[in-house]
Parts: structure tokens; sequence; C-alpha cells
């Protein structure tokens, strides 16, 4: 290797060192409204020194964003994770004394959110999906249609997943949670989403592929997602990720949600090369060097919602 050529490497590896450590302005991400992240399916807050928004909270909190993390079932229906979080806002609003909150879900935490802003609008200044199941997943489809209920395969399916979601709620801290992972299957499938859709339409989308309303009643409403599954040769869940993808039959996803079908709101973008897991920072930080990292999107978000008042 010659001496050009070293250098060249030398300064694109000291190039990835710095570009993550980007200067901000004080307050960066001191938005009005506490921000309260909330999870998807088999989620939760913290395992041990490993919590599911990975680097995400403290990041925030660094120039300023007060955070709430939350815990809802790890598996259960939209509707039972909606109230579990809307006790949790309230207990939120109690403490700081704020009058409402800037809501993030990821995955079936999209859903989860939009819930708690339909049923108490007056108590959320701003809803945000992340990868969101705002019109299903072909994945749950694929599930549902492989062990439909009443059957051997679904019941085997249902008690492994209900164990699941029981063990990850003991180990977070939050054993009374009850767990539904049928329920869970079916709000996340296309027909439940749908039904679920009906009932709580705000910022969805009325085409198949566009942005919806950007605010209803007082709530600001926002969407971004991955389009890319293989992501990094170290992360053990990109194969995986792949499999799944193939439930999509070629349609642009994130291995378990199709880009359509994330949208809500105000669209900031569908196509950043991460798949699901990386859009919360996992594995543990192994997503892909050459995409914006997901820190700092939240970051930028933050910033985002605060320059609009929120």
């Amino acid at each position: 290797m010659n001496n050009t050529m070293m250098k060249k490497m030398l300064a694109f590896f000291l190039a990835l060192s710095v570009l993550p450590q980007q200067t901000w302005a004080a307050g960066y991400t001191e938005t009005k409204f506490p921000i309260v992240l909330v999870h998807g399916l088999f989620g939760f807050d913290q395992i041990g020194p490993v919590d599911y928004w990975y680097g995400i909270p403290g990041a925030l909190r660094a120039d300023g964003a007060k955070v709430y993390v939350t815990q809802v079932a790890a598996a259960n229906s939209t509707e039972v994770r909606g109230e579990q979080l809307l006790t949790q806002v309230k207990q939120i609003l109690a403490v700081t004394g704020a009058s409402k909150v800037n809501l993030i879900g990821h995955s079936h935490g999209g859903p989860t959110i939009r819930y708690v802003a339909s049923v108490r609008p007056d108590l959320v200044a701003s809803v945000t999906s992340v990868g969101g199941v705002n019109r299903g997943s072909k994945v749950a489809d694929v599930l549902l249609g492989v062990a439909p209920d009443g059957s051997l395969p679904n019941a085997v399916l249902v008690s492994v997943a209900n164990g699941l979601g029981t063990l990850i709620s003991f180990i977070s801290g939050k054993p009374g949670l009850p767990q539904d992972a049928l329920a869970a299957a079916k709000s996340l499938s296309t027909a439940g989403s749908l039904q679920f859709n009906s009932r709580h339409p705000a910022g969805v989308p009325t085409s198949a592929c566009g942005e919806g309303a950007y605010a209803v009643n007082g709530v600001a409403y926002y969407s971004w997602s991955g389009a890319k599954t293989l992501t990094n040769l170290l992360d053990v869940s990109d194969p995986a990720l792949a499999l799944t993808s193939l439930a999509f039959a070629g349609a642009k996803n994130d291995g378990l949600v199709a880009s359509c079908s994330t949208h809500l709101g105000k669209v900031i973008r569908d196509d950043y090369a991460m798949n699901h897991l990386d859009e919360v920072n996992q594995a543990i930080g192994l997503v892909n060097i050459f995409e914006t990292n997901p820190v700092t999107i939240y970051r930028q978000h933050a910033n985002r919602l605060k320059n609009s008042g929120l």
C-alpha cells in the first residue's frame, strides 16, 4: 500500500471518528414539553445495562430535553397498551407540572401513542411515529396465516410469545403487565390496523403512500423510518430481518414494516439506510456507519419540536 492510499484511509477513519461528535448549541434539544419514549412489540425500558432506546435518552437530555422512558405490555393489543401509556402520561404530567407531552413511539409504539393522542389530545403536543405499524405489517399477516386462530401451531406460538412477554416485563421491573400475543398480532395485521385507523384516524394518510394531516386537534404528527435490512456485518439481528423482509415481496421496508405503512402526518423520511432495530440504535449501537447515526436523528427531531414551540 503506497503512502497516498494510506493517507486517504487514515483521513477516512478520522472523519468517521469525528462526525458523530458534532457540536450543538446549548439547549439544542430543550423542547417546551417533556419527551416520552414508547417501545414496540417485545420491547422494554431497560434490562440490565441495555436500554431499548440505546443511548438516545441520554443524548437528548444532554442539551436540555426532559425525557421519560415508559414500559407498556411487551405484547398486547394497541388499546391495552394505549391505556397503560395514558396512565403513565398522566403521572409524568403530575410530576413535571407540564400540560402536555411529546410522544415518540417505535414500531407498535406508533399506534400506541396515536391511541393516547386520539382519546386525550389535550395531553399531547406531538406524536412521532418511528418505523410505526400504521397500516399493518405483512409479517403479522403471514404469522396469522401460517398459524390461524384456534389451530395448534397458533396455540404453541401464542404460549411461547406470551411467556417471552412476561419474562421481558419481569426482568425490566414491570411483572404485573398483562401479555396477549394474539391480540398484539391482530393489532399489527393489515386488517387490525385498518379497524384501528377507522376509530383513530388522526394523521393517517388517505392515499396509499402519501402524507397525513400535519396537525389534528392541536396535536402535531410526524413520522420517519428505514428501508434497508443488512446494515452492519457485526449485527447478528440483520440476517433475521433480511428473512422477514421477504414477506414484503420487494416493496421498500425495514425488515418488519413496509415504508408506506410507516407514514403518518409529516413524513420526514422513509428511506434511511436502517433496519427496524437500527431505528432505535440497536443492537447496542451496531448500525450503518454510512448513514446518519440514529441518535443524531432523534436530536435533530427534538430541535425540530423545539423550533415549532413544542
